[in-house]
């Protein structure tokens, strides 16, 4: 049997945010590695100022700086932020209970400016350890020679993405200047701060509104970083693992932004001011407009570029129309749809068809449970027709026949259970089915950001193998699927989400350039921003057949 990684963990003490105890539980439990050693930092803590009345004990010559920060603070929660819809990730676990009977050693770091510097004698009892990877789950900025105590160095989280965003604090710039999206990398430490060589890079979108929940976010989605990194070393081995760092480090970057620090008084003053603007501007859009998914489309022989020529069709007030799919059949188009009646709150799969002129008929429900369903993925296989509709609020991945097209639908069976999974795509491909969807691996993560693969010989499975580079995409701006995969001039195609800015912001056309039982690579081609209408503010799903192109769009109505 091959031996297990060697793991070593870096704590400032046994009281950890609830992610990074999640993650440490995984390891624990896992059969790729085994915990060997527990450093603690032993160097003095000072208390934390919990409360206005201890900063003024503490601090009576900034009096006047501690009232006017925790003034600011207490408006940006209660008029901007509010409230958190998200698990915590930042509160407080004790991991002691995980790690019994794990040596354990306590350390003094020497303080330089920032930096802290391991005593010679520690770093060679660490050494003795024979550690293949060593966890930064606490200590301030290392540097010295403990940075290569380890065979594979201190692995350790820079919660934004490195090359537009070094220092700190976590999520927060993103968050109050409303940045499209916030990455987070996982990196192996070097002495140059935040540029270590990165093991794995993800981009989520930005919650411009709260600060927590943007955190939280990534926080439960970058856990498993660290478990797929370890995992892959243990399965590939060295070479392979080595071979591919270098490779996705192998071109040189530079950074020009500032060194990023938490904010001084006249710049979080700044930043609220900006943030009750931008709340004001948001509670007035909502009381006297809404914003509606609508459906449009163009029908032409050719591949339809230009969304400006697509009309519109455009639902009553009380629902939206979105996720159109279609099928051809007997010179009639049949687009079927999540109808979403607001009032009840949950989607239902609904049918519209057409003919060769664009007249259509009123929606027909034709699919529907006590659950939510969108997102209705309809396809042909060996005569018979086929739906797999999104199921996530029923845990799910569910297949459907139908019995007499296109309105009566029938179970067939559960292709995947128990798994939070949104917007399932099959594409049979070298006589094998493959299936595209985005899942939530983590509580509190989002749908938007990470794209999983899976392979079977039959449709009529429920034993998908994971693809080994699951996920194949990590990131919100083209993992989520945006419609049918296709292929055009003998090159095949994947339609996605671009959840940058807002959910739905977008749609892209990512090129297949590889697709197999090993590799998985996609090129982005073309991508589709909500440029052509000033009422349309959002576009998320693209499909094709025959003549006719239909997209949804996100379209700005008065109440």
């Amino acid at each position: 049997m091959k031996e297990k990684l060697r793991v070593g963990i870096l704590l400032d003490d046994y009281n950890t945010p609830a992610w990074a105890y999640r993650m440490l539980e995984k390891i624990v439990n896992s059969n790729y590695a085994t915990i060997n050693l527990i450093i603690v930092n032993n160097n003095s803590k000072t208390e934390p100022n919990k409360t206005l009345i201890s900063k003024i004990k503490n601090n009576k010559g900034r009096i006047a700086y501690l009232l006017t920060r925790n003034i600011l603070e207490f408006m940006y929660s209660k008029l901007i932020e509010r409230g958190v819809y998200l698990p915590n990730a930042s509160g407080i676990l004790n991991c002691e209970e995980l790690f019994e009977n794990i040596p354990t050693m306590k350390v003094k770091t020497h303080r330089k400016v920032w930096s802290d510097f391991f005593q010679e004698a520690d770093v060679l009892r660490i050494k003795k350890h024979n550690l293949d990877v060593l966890i930064r789950c606490g200590f301030g900025i290392l540097r010295g020679d403990v940075l290569g105590s380890s065979k594979y160095g201190i692995w350790s989280f820079h919660h934004g993405d490195n090359r537009i965003n070094r220092g700190g604090p976590a999520g927060y710039w993103e968050s109050m200047e409303s940045w499209p999206e916030t990455g987070s990398i996982l990196q192996i430490l070097s002495e140059d701060l935040d540029n270590g060589k990165v093991l794995y890079k993800s981009f989520s979108c930005t919650n411009k509104m709260s600060v927590n929940d943007n955190k939280s976010n990534y926080y439960w989605k970058s856990l498993s970083f660290m478990t797929r990194m370890m995992e892959y070393l243990y399965i590939n081995g060295e070479d392979k693992f080595l071979e591919r760092l270098e490779h996705d480090n192998r071109h040189p970057e530079f950074y020009s932004e500032r060194l990023y620090t938490s904010p001084n008084n006249y710049e979080l003053a700044k930043l609220t001011l900006k943030k009750i603007v931008e709340k004001i501007n948001i509670l007035h859009f909502n009381k006297f407009f809404f914003e509606q998914w609508i459906l449009m489309y163009h029908i032409k022989n050719d591949f339809s570029s230009s969304l400006w020529r697509y009309k519109k069709l455009i639902p009553p007030k009380d629902r939206f129309w979105a996720d159109p799919h279609v099928i051809f059949k007997d010179d009639k188009y049949y687009i079927f749809i999540e109808e979403y009646i607001y009032q009840t709150n949950v989607g239902h799969i609904s049918l519209i068809t057409m003919d060769g002129k664009g007249n259509f008929t009123e929606p027909e429900i034709v699919l529907e449970r006590p659950y939510h369903l969108s997102y209705p993925f309809v396809f042909e296989c060996q005569d018979e027709y086929y739906m797999i509709p999104e199921s996530s609020a029923n845990r799910t991945i569910e297949l459907y026949k139908s019995k007499s097209f296109p309105y009566t639908w029938e179970f067939e069976m559960n292709l995947m259970e128990g798994v939070n999974a949104v917007d399932a795509t099959v594409f049979y491909h070298n006589r094998k089915w493959w299936m595209f969807t985005n899942i939530i691996e983590n509580e509190g993560a989002s749908s938007w950001d990470e794209l999983f693969l899976f392979s079977s010989d039959a449709l009529h499975s429920d034993k998908w193998q994971p693809h080994p580079q699951n996920p194949v995409v990590s990131d919100c701006k083209s993992s989520r699927p945006a419609g049918k995969v296709f292929c055009k001039n003998g090159a095949i195609y994947r339609p996605s989400q671009n959840c940058s800015v807002r959910y739905g912001y977008g749609f892209n056309i990512s090129e297949i350039t590889s697709l197999d039982e090993k590799s998985y690579r996609e090129v982005l081609v073309s991508s589709v921003k909500p440029n052509w209408d000033k009422k349309i503010v959002g576009t998320h799903t693209f499909n094709r057949t025959n003549a006719l192109h239909m997209i949804d769009a996100s379209y700005v109505r008065r109440k």
